[in-house]
């Protein structure tokens, strides 16, 4: 037979997709054990996580395409479905299994015609099937009858056969099953029906009347409607479960014509005196909102949404609301309204605490639902409830870039200061409401930490005004309060520093500017205080508003006058040893932060004319923590403080990177936190990275000499650097770490080292290598690398940069990072080793049922 090269091309790619997606010898001749097995009632699978596994597997096997040659390859499978189907009692896992496994292998119309002929898809999902038998009260088979039929629904075919088996009505029965699995996924799968019976049974644009509807979709629907118009909440809610995911699943236009059906029996569910399944309601008016169907400002769903905002009792409504206003479709309108829902409860405590009306301008038109929200509030779980999820909301709306609203952001900050005054007994109440919401919000942690984090938050709106003030005032009294808490205390000092950088950058002489200094200034003996607190999360809390601060206030001069005055920069020092892992780990980023703001520009200059520099040795007392604590925490804040200063030229890295670079790696040998090894290799990547960029294009890596007469000061200066210090031979010796990520990143490094030296060796090993083969079982990354120095002679490494050169050119790197990359439990993971061990599982049971003495 002869081919021509297009044809024979086209048949050495169908053998190669065959060879992958079909199993291996070794599988197929397991399997048919295995079938045996799980057919066998006398043999219990204890552990159902080998059927799942075993589902997967044969699941990607055919979606591959590759399920009809399976089953002909393996007439096991089948038999084995039609045993456990004529078994009388079978195991309810197994033959759930096999509900399942049918409907995968049937997704395929070939395969289903297969399965047709020898009776298995009328054995699992027809009227012969389970569902008229006693095993039918197992909620697990039906479970897995309703999840094989919603892997089936993938072609005619089998929507056909669906129709004509009375599915359908199992279905509309499951609705309403005892288990809530089996009823969720019943009305996924009627949704998943209505949009396959109109994508391939409809002939033209339907009508709002029934003639031109397929058939299928006119008894879904019927059904729909019924349920909606029913009264019965369970069926209400299980028909808006069904169409939020219609519309959730489907854009077309016959959903348009769907909805003007249903739109007036939905109506009357709102106008009813006690709206029932409120929650179902808004996921449905939000999954119609986000289809571009619905999105035009005159269609009646809007309408819908303003009236559910109004019948709606707040705690239905404020959900809606948030849905709402992130939406960028809503009408401006609804928006406002949607907004006043979320505002009504700040309102609230604003009006309970002050008479006067200078903020009342927080609700745009007077409140609604008041009379339902006093009972609220005036109740302890539903009012922390209430305000924690209300703050949590507004917070959210800050983020929002298609508010699209006026938002009153100084009546808001002014209800949240007010909030937080409630919680430690500064608001004054004015009506017995406010009596009842001062009793119950006194140290109440909850409402305490969402509301700084709302005020942090609406930072990015202030201005430097009374308002200001009146917010350092209640961060100045939580952050001096031995009261606090040390989750509010450290939501404090967040909130804290979002209002200092806010006015990070104002300058001039305003009066505002000025208090906004002094409230800085005011804060640092509070720190000092904070960092000697007996509480180690307080002293962590407070080490990590340091390192921020010092990080963005670096170019402000008057904080750096007052920080150097106050005791702040010793009593971080001394916290290198403190007993508490975390907190020397905090202080070893603060530390690392200050020396790196303090040894550049006028700061310099300004501790040496005060004669003292409190940054001094810094650098010894982290390296003695690289190699002398026990701790991983500590040993990886300072490998994070010296890549910073790397990155960042730190003068005492700088005068001397290389040598720098050496004492870090020398302080890690042997080091067994592999968090801390990868950021060895980060910091030497660093160094690597500055080298190369330093070279310029004039050493472009053609220019190596790998000549018996080239002089190694041709070299490029990369491959002296590797050279030096022995640092290639640190990264080879971290090809063979046990720890995965490390052997990874040292090879990703090793990798462009070697593009950069000897590209045209690099382009001949992609040539060499299958980039989208899979790597073999038995390659070990060892014999990928098998001419890099690896064991006890890696970290001495080669000396000369033309050796370094020749083993970069010779070693498949490619290759070893296809190896790494694989999980090292690939071989256990496997087919095979999946089958050996349900066959390993049935023999051991077998030895304990003999072993009865």
């Amino acid at each position: 037979m002869h081919f021509d090269s297009a044809s024979s091309l086209w048949f050495t790619s169908f053998h190669e997709k065959k060879a992958r997606f079909t199993m291996d010898r070794k599988c197929s001749q397991l399997l048919p054990s295995v079938c045996t097995i799980l057919a066998d009632p006398r043999h219990l699978i204890s552990d159902d996580t080998c059927l799942e596994k075993l589902l997967d597997w044969l699941k990607t096997l055919t979606s591959a395409g590759s399920g009809l040659l399976l089953l002909e390859e393996n007439p096991c499978l089948t038999e084995f479905i039609l045993a456990v189907l004529g078994q009388q009692e079978p195991s309810p896992s197994i033959l759930s299994f096999v509900l399942r496994l049918t409907g995968i292998f049937a997704a395929s119309e070939s395969c289903f015609q297969h399965l047709q002929q020898g009776e298995v898809v009328r054995g699992t999902f027809g009227e012969a099937g389970p569902t008229r038998s006693a095993l039918w009260e197992d909620a697990s088979i039906r479970s897995g009858w309703v999840q094989g039929i919603r892997s089936m629904l993938q072609h005619q075919r089998a929507f056909q056969f669906l129709c004509n088996s009375g599915a359908l009505d199992t279905i509309f029965t499951l609705q309403g099953d005892s288990s809530l699995f089996v009823a969720s996924g019943a009305n996924q799968l009627l949704a998943h029906m209505l949009i396959f019976s109109m994508q391939s049974g409809s002939t033209g644009p339907p009508s709002t009347k029934d003639c031109n509807w397929p058939a299928c979709a006119r008894r879904i629907i019927a059904h729909v409607e019924a349920s909606l118009e029913s009264r019965s909440s369970s069926q209400v809610k299980h028909a808006l479960q069904t169409l939020t995911t219609l519309f959730e699943h489907s854009q077309k236009e016959w959903t348009e014509v769907l909805w003007s059906r249903i739109a007036e029996t939905v109506e009357s569910l709102l106008r009813e005196e006690a709206v029932q399944a409120g929650h179902y309601l808004v996921d449905l008016f939000l999954s119609m909102a986000r289809s571009p169907a619905f999105s035009c400002p005159d269609c009646s769903l809007w309408k819908l949404v303003m009236l559910a905002l109004k019948s709606f009792s707040l705690a239905q409504a404020a959900p809606l609301a948030l849905g709402v206003l992130k939406l960028e479709a809503c009408p401006p309108g609804i928006k406002q309204q949607a907004l006043n829902i979320l505002l009504q409860p700040m309102s609230c405590i604003s009006g309970a605490a002050s008479d006067s009306m200078e903020f009342s301008g927080l609700l745009d038109g007077p409140p609604s639902n008041t009379a339902s929200l006093e009972p609220l509030l005036s109740s302890r779980s539903s009012c922390i409830s209430l305000l924690c999820q209300t703050l949590a909301r507004l917070e959210e709306t800050q983020r929002l870039a298609c508010l699209s609203v006026g938002f009153p952001h100084k009546p808001l900050l002014h209800s949240v200061v007010t909030v937080l005054q409630f919680c430690v007994g500064l608001a004054v109440p004015v009506s017995s409401l406010g009596s009842k919401i001062s009793r119950i919000l006194i140290g109440c942690f909850r409402v305490q930490r969402a509301a700084l984090s709302l005020l942090g938050a609406l930072s990015q709106w202030a201005s430097c005004d009374a308002d200001t003030e009146q917010v350092y005032d209640i961060l100045l009294f939580y952050l001096k309060s031995p009261d606090t808490s040390s989750t509010v205390l450290k939501a404090a000092f967040q909130a804290t520093l979002k209002w200092v950088l806010r006015f990070s950058g104002t300058s001039g002489p305003a009066e505002g500017f000025q208090h906004h200094k002094q409230f800085l200034r005011d804060v640092l003996p509070i720190l000092q205080k904070r960092l000697c607190s007996p509480r180690w999360e307080v002293r962590d809390s407070a080490l990590e508003f340091l390192t921020l601060a010092i990080k963005h206030l670096k170019e402000q001069e008057w904080f750096w006058q007052a920080l150097l005055s106050s005791e702040v920069p010793a009593l971080a020092e001394g916290l290198l040893e403190d007993p508490e892992s975390y907190v020397r780990a905090s202080a070893v980023k603060a530390l690392g932060q200050f020396s790196l703001a303090v040894s550049t520009g006028s700061k310099a200059a300004t501790l040496d004319s005060n004669g003292s520099n409190p940054e001094a040795g810094i650098a010894a007392r982290l390296l003695d923590i690289l190699s002398l604590d026990s701790e991983g925490f500590p040993r990886r804040a300072a490998m994070g403080v010296f890549i910073d200063w790397l990155r960042e030229g730190h003068p005492d890295v700088m005068a001397g990177p290389e040598a720098f670079v050496s004492r870090v790696l020398q302080a890690v040998s042997g080091d067994l936190d592999w968090e801390v090894k990868v950021s060895s290799l980060e910091l030497a990547e660093v160094l690597l990275a500055q080298t190369s960029a330093r070279a310029g294009p004039e050493e472009h890596p053609s220019a190596a000499d790998t000549s018996p007469a080239g002089q190694p000061g041709r070299l490029p200066e990369l491959l002296q650097l590797l050279c030096r210090g022995g640092l290639f031979g640190f990264l080879v010796a971290a090809l063979g770490d046990c720890d995965r990520p490390v052997a990874l990143r040292a090879c990703g490094i090793l990798r462009a080292v070697k593009a950069k030296v000897c590209r045209s060796s690099c382009l001949e090993e992609e040539q060499r290598s299958d980039p989208g083969g899979a790597a073999r079982p038995e390659e070990t990354p060892q014999g990928a690398a098998s001419l890099l120095p690896l064991g006890d002679g890696a970290e001495t490494g080669p000396r000369d940069p033309k050796e370094v050169l020749l083993l970069l050119a010779g070693t498949d790197l490619a290759e070893l990072q296809r190896s790494l990359d694989r999980s090292s439990d690939h071989l256990e993971k496997s087919l095979q080793s999946l089958l050996q061990d349900i066959l390993s599982a049935a023999g051991g049971a077998e030895e304990n049922e003999a072993d009865c003495y």
